[in-house]
């Protein structure tokens, strides 16, 4: 079974927030919130108590369903779980949430938006010079986009081009026209989300 990075395991040089200690903090303040005891937690979501007293003391490797089934418990996300409490962009999360044994396997959930019917998963390359321009989508629609390759310039109505480098995502609500560019000499290439 898959499971949530334990802080041990973090090699030094990865300046990454530790998930597990996100998913602590927020499963102790939730669970007060609606009143449960570790006990009664515990049940909810079919783990054991001992489980529930690993996660909040940030000493359990948490498998990723058994996040799936605390938030299911507590009403809300997984993403609300792994999220750190002060983050002010709720898109935006970019926490290391899995490593395998090799330092090359791993997951990183970049941000969440929320979704009522749909999600479109797309690759995209544009050359030198190339451009893509969208008329604006309802006020319910996302873009969520990561860059594999080269330098992407979002440019939206009314804000100002964001650049979005190799490595780097950006999420935005499409309610006003945007344009995807390529004002660099080579290519780009980058995965785009559509959530509505």
């Amino acid at each position: 079974m898959s499971t949530i990075l334990h802080s041990q395991d973090a090699p030094a040089q990865d300046q990454r927030p530790d998930v597990l200690a996100h998913v602590a903090g927020n499963v102790r303040a939730l669970r007060a919130e609606r009143g449960f005891s570790q006990d009664g937690l515990a049940a909810q979501a079919g783990v054991s108590r001992r489980m529930i007293s690993g996660i909040e003391s940030g000493e359990a490797n948490v498998s990723l369903s058994t996040l799936d089934r605390l938030a299911q418990a507590l009403g809300v996300s997984f993403s609300r779980l792994v999220r750190p409490p002060d983050m002010r962009d709720n898109n935006r999360i970019d926490s290391l949430a899995w490593r395998g044994r090799n330092p090359d396997s791993r997951a990183t959930l970049l941000g969440t938006v929320p979704a009522a019917r749909e999600a479109e998963l797309w690759t995209w390359s544009l050359a030198a010079g190339e451009t893509y321009p969208a008329e604006a989508d309802a006020a319910d629609w996302h873009e969520m986009l990561y860059v594999m390759e080269g330098v992407l310039t979002v440019e939206r109505k009314g804000a100002d081009p964001q650049r979005v480098a190799t490595g780097d995502f950006l999420i935005f609500t499409s309610d006003r026209p945007y344009l995807f560019a390529n004002r660099e000499a080579g290519p780009v290439r980058f995965v785009r989300n559509v959530v509505f």
